[in-house]
């Protein structure tokens, strides 16, 4: 069979009111596509906490959505931190300043963006949603929400984003901020009070496992046994929660939280192509 011929072009969304919420992007698309007009599924690819879109797996990721013959549309969420250089931790601010409903706030943006019109060759009907992680409780959420897509795919994704144990809630009450180690880059990054404002004011739109019991959409579920920062006991809660039949979760025997992936990445260990298979094959079924 021969290669499908990829190609990637970048895109950023500003808003004129703060500068903080500031997304970078990329969509990845098989070369030609975007010679059409409104012809081409898309799927947004949602990193995790304290990741980035060109993170360890994620180009890969994109890449074999690419080839399967969508747009993979992955960005960089405001707070994130990373900013123009798409790989240093450059914006600390905006990441003091995160909170989960600003993470749902950006998948939406890039969403309305395409359903704009903003790229013609890419279908706006036809999306579905990868996320990883923390990037999965927002992608809960926001299909949720939207109750339009085709597809929902789950990697490790937490069932809550209330991360904290009481004592460490505590203290980033009294000092107003929690202190994030990064073992990647053995930075210390500072959260702000207000992601766990967030969560207390807004608890019931931010509850995840909640948010599952209204989402139609066909739903893949894949965590590794072997995850230590989510573990499995959050994936099967997750797929306990949606209505009988729409979701499926299959178990990495040899996974962790990556997949046997670091950044940079050095190799696709077997748990990873598992997970990418699995995510291209579903995406066929359902988009297709």
């Amino acid at each position: 069979m021969k290669a499908v011929e990829l190609a990637e072009r970048n895109f950023l969304l500003e808003d004129e009111r703060d500068p903080l919420r500031t997304i970078r992007g990329c969509i990845a698309y098989p070369s030609g596509a975007d010679e059409g007009d409104g012809h081409i599924a898309y799927v947004l690819v949602l990193h995790g906490f304290k990741g980035f879109m060109d993170w360890g797996f994620f180009p890969e990721l994109a890449r074999a959505i690419a080839a399967a013959g969508f747009a993979a549309v992955r960005f960089n969420f405001s707070g994130s931190g990373v900013g123009e250089d798409r790989e240093r931790f450059t914006e600390p601010r905006a990441f003091f300043e995160n909170t989960p409903s600003r993470e749902i706030d950006d998948v939406e943006r890039v969403r309305a963006w395409l359903d704009a019109g903003a790229v013609p060759w890419i279908d706006a009907k036809r999306g579905a949603i990868v996320g990883h992680s923390l990037g999965g409780a927002a992608a809960i959420v926001h299909a949720a929400r939207r109750r339009d897509y085709r597809a929902l795919v789950l990697w490790s994704s937490v069932a809550t984003f209330r991360r904290f144990p009481p004592e460490v809630e505590s203290v980033w009450r009294r000092q107003g901020f929690v202190e994030i180690p990064n073992v990647r880059t053995q930075e210390i990054h500072r959260l702000g009070v207000g992601w766990l404002e967030d969560l207390e004011h807004n608890a019931r739109a931010l509850d995840v496992v909640e948010a599952c019991r209204s989402i139609p959409t066909p739903t893949l579920l894949l965590h590794g046994a072997q995850d230590e920062t989510v573990p499995l006991v959050e994936g099967r809660a997750l797929a306990e929660a949606f209505r009988p039949g729409s979701a499926r979760l299959e178990v990495v025997p040899d996974g962790d939280h990556t997949f046997g992936t670091t950044h940079p990445i050095k190799e696709i260990s077997p748990a990873l192509q598992r997970v990418i298979r699995a995510t291209t094959g579903f995406l066929r079924e359902t988009l297709a």
